[in-house]
């Protein structure tokens, strides 16, 4: 049996009288991919920030690989060996691309591995020609690149990406779609999402929120041309 990774029960978050995350039952599983998709104000992104230990969540668990994490901070669920990429990148915009991501690495490996790992994600992420530039200087997309090698370069078993696609090029969003496909060698791996076409290059299967419950899980195709899915989300045209 494939190992379940991630698990929540009965996961509900409220901010006063409003319900932004109901009841919510999720699994995922070892090296899956998954795609939370829906439209503003669905409840993806609390369900996301209470997975990630930005918000505790009001009642319901989470569990990961058996531990429960439910009320755990960020760090300690990274320390977990978990990539969590935000909607706004999490750089020190101070330094330099390089030590950004050494500095990830020498978290879970000692310092000749980590400039070893450092070296490999510039050269993957196509970083060489911005690796001694201070982060603060770069472009949002680059940025956007830098995060994303900052979570990989420390090989986890789960990754969780917020909106990962924004304020990408083409170009850009082709490369890190090619390293999130890497990452699904060793690491099961989470996506927030907007970019429609982006979800139908990358995902398999897509949970889609709607009114703070998930409303419909399942291949991508069929997600799609589900009637009740594209009235509440996508549009007739989608």
């Amino acid at each position: 049996m494939v190992e379940t990774v991630l698990e929540t029960a009965a996961l509900t978050m409220r901010f006063g009288g409003v319900t932004a995350c109901e009841a919510v039952n999720f699994k995922l599983k070892a090296r899956e991919l998954r795609c939370l998709i829906g439209p503003n104000g669905a409840g993806k992104s609390t369900f996301f920030k209470c997975l990630t230990g930005l918000l505790r969540p009001t009642s319901g668990h989470v569990v990961m690989r058996g531990e429960e994490t439910t009320n755990w901070q960020s760090h300690d669920i990274a320390s977990l060996g978990v990539g969590i990429k935000t909607q706004v990148p999490s750089v020190l915009d101070g330094v330099s691309v390089e030590e950004n991501i050494w500095l990830a690495a020498r978290r879970f490996f000692p310092s000749p591995v980590a400039s070893s790992k450092t070296r490999q994600m510039i050269e993957r992420l196509s970083l060489g020609d911005i690796a001694k530039s201070d982060v603060g200087r770069l472009a949002h997309g680059e940025r956007q690149r830098v995060e994303l090698g900052i979570v990989a370069v420390g090989d986890p078993w789960l990754v969780l990406l917020d909106e990962p696609a924004a304020g990408m090029t083409s170009e850009e969003v082709g490369r890190m779609t090619d390293i999130i496909r890497d990452m699904l060698q060793t690491a099961a791996v989470i996506i927030v999402e907007h970019d429609m076409q982006f979800i139908r290059s990358i995902a398999t299967d897509v949970t889609v929120f709607h009114q703070g419950r998930i409303l419909l899980e399942g291949h991508v195709d069929k997600v799609m041309n589900d009637e009740t899915v594209r009235n509440v989300y996508l549009g007739k045209k989608a």
